[in-house]
């Protein structure tokens, strides 16, 4: 069987399918993934062939309309949705021309599409094979939906369609006790860690005397642009004596290696550095949450708007972090929610459970079989 997978314009759209697309490629499927040009070469680095769907600039489907108008940004947390549902769907409808080039020469048998991905539920029905969709994380992407479908207005015409075809199967990667009460039936597959990885040193995988906190932006660069923060939320866990590790992109950290020495600064690998920490500081990524999760670590989370919001919420409403609204991210706020994180044990508790229920889930393996009876049955 020939599978498409379609991931987006971050390496964390590309970490959160990798599992599938393993397991299936390891299931004898071909395989192939797709994303924005400066993507590619993470799907390459996870070992699976990789096709660029569109150019390298994601921020200009961000800031700016069809026409290169500039768009408004969003205030509100709904505006926030259709925002991300707005820019989402020019990536998908760019992404189109590459993606119909690609599957006339090499036509899948399935496709797969991450969350927002939805260039894969288009090209899915123009050839008239399954669409399936995969959560990247446990943010609420269907909310998404209907601001993507008004800005595929014309692609969906063209395919003699009124809105965006709903999935044939959405598989959900959301440890049960965060799925909310509207959340669509789901096939649950448990997620594993998949991210970008360095050559090992032995502090990484060693917890040492000193309480570990990790810091980190993901591939938002929000550390790289709040260095001021950064240096001040150093000096106030200072008394505590925690050993700081500031996981950011390369090109961040020689700044912040200048403005904090001592501190470990740089790419990390986190699935290998999570288990051996206290606590994770991070603006609410979906897969720096899920490694967060899967090892058990309690999470301060500030949070960077739109669904990002709804998600830590509930991961701290079931007790496993700390979530700290807009304005209330000032160094002092989060100093404080770091000293309760760390002092009291009810946190690392709850935490602990998320990774009980994500080891409880069926693994990717499991789920191929979902994928080729789906297949079959087309």
């Amino acid at each position: 069987m020939k599978i498409l997978f379609v991931a987006s314009g971050s390496p964390a759209t590309v970490f959160a399918l990798t599992p599938l697309a393993t397991a299936a490629r390891n299931a004898g499927h071909q395989v192939f993934m797709t994303a924005v040009e400066d993507i590619v070469p993470y799907i390459a680095g996870a070992g699976l062939p990789g096709v660029a769907d569109a150019p390298a600039s994601v921020r200009r489907f961000v800031t700016t309309d069809r026409a290169g108008n500039p768009v408004r940004m969003p205030r509100t947390k709904q505006e926030e949705l259709e925002f991300a549902g707005g820019w989402f769907g020019r990536m998908a409808a760019a992404s189109m021309p590459a993606l119909v080039e690609l599957t006339e020469r090499w036509r899948p048998d399935l496709v797969v599409g991450g969350s927002m991905s939805f260039a894969a539920a288009l090209i899915a029905a123009r050839l008239g094979v399954p669409y399936v969709r995969q959560a990247w994380d446990t943010g609420d992407a269907w909310r998404t939906d209907p601001a993507a479908g008004v800005e595929l207005r014309p692609e969906l015409t063209e395919l003699g369609l009124d809105r965006l075809p709903a999935p044939d199967l959405f598989i959900d990667i959301c440890p049960p006790g965060l799925r909310p009460s509207d959340a669509p039936p789901a096939q649950l597959m448990r997620w594993v860690p998949a991210n970008g990885q360095r050559p090992l040193e032995p502090w990484m995988y060693t917890r040492g005397e000193r309480p570990r906190v990790v810091i980190t932006s993901g591939s938002r660069l929000v550390v790289a642009k709040k260095t001021s923060f950064v240096r001040e939320l150093v000096g106030d866990l200072a008394p505590l004596g925690a050993e700081i590790v500031i996981a950011t992109l390369d090109e961040a950290a020689d700044e912040l290696r200048a403005q904090l020495p001592g501190v470990r600064v740089g790419w990390v690998p986190l699935d290998v550095v999570a288990p051996t920490s206290d606590l994770i500081i991070h603006h609410s990524g979906g897969v720096t949450a899920l490694t967060a999760m899967n090892a058990g670590v309690p999470q301060l989370v500030v949070p960077q708007g739109g669904n990002f919001v709804e998600a830590a919420e509930r991961i701290a409403d079931f007790g496993a972090a700390i979530s700290l609204e807009p304005g209330q991210d000032a160094a002092e706020d989060v100093r404080k929610a770091a000293l309760t994180l760390l002092g009291e044990p009810s946190y690392r508790e709850r935490a602990g459970e998320l990774a009980a229920q994500i080891a409880a889930m069926p693994p990717a393996a499991e789920v191929v079989g979902a994928l080729e009876r789906l297949a079959a049955q087309h």
